[in-house]
């Protein structure tokens, strides 16, 4: 498969780090990294913008999303606020991540600390039929959590059964 390929622009204060990279072979994003002068505390439940040094072009029909990354909120309780943050294909400034401290202990983000990933995907544009009636469904008006409540849960350590919550 042919990469796309993304116009890029180093901004001055992350000329020493490197672009944004794939872990694997296989990886759906590439590793953004923290673009900060000094190391940066996060207390619990406090949150910051955090710079990653880089902004894109993106080609038309296609965003960028800004993800967590799973090792960080395992570990250390750290993520992305707004996940997955949205970068549009006519933005052009510089990415950034909010991160959020869900733990009870302080985190510090040191320069050049892989803090979340990007991931593009192509855009499907849509127009607005309104309709009196819509079509129905098995689940109705069904919410959140309503599918699948009647089977069992499975229970592991360290995960909630939800039907406890």
């Amino acid at each position: 498969m042919t990469p796309l390929r993304i116009d890029v622009r180093r901004l001055s204060h992350a000329k020493d780090l490197p672009l944004p990279a794939y872990a694997s072979a296989q990886a759906a994003g590439a590793d953004l990294l923290a673009a900060i002068d000094q190391p940066l505390r996060l207390a619990p439940g406090a949150r910051a913008l955090v710079p990653t040094g880089i902004a894109i072009a993106l080609p038309d029909g296609y965003e960028a999303q800004v993800r967590p990354r799973s090792g960080l909120a395992a570990r250390h309780g750290v993520t992305i606020l707004n996940s997955p943050g949205t970068i549009d294909a006519d933005y052009r400034g510089e990415i950034a991540a909010i991160l959020i401290n869900h733990s009870n202990a302080d985190f510090v983000v040191e320069r050049g600390m892989r803090i979340a990933q990007l991931v593009v995907a192509p855009v499907v544009t849509f127009q607005w039929n309104e309709a009196d009636e819509l079509a129905q469904t098995a689940r109705e008006s069904g919410g959140f959590g309503s599918t699948g409540t009647d089977a069992p849960t499975r229970s592991r350590a360290g995960y909630a059964d939800d039907r406890s919550a």
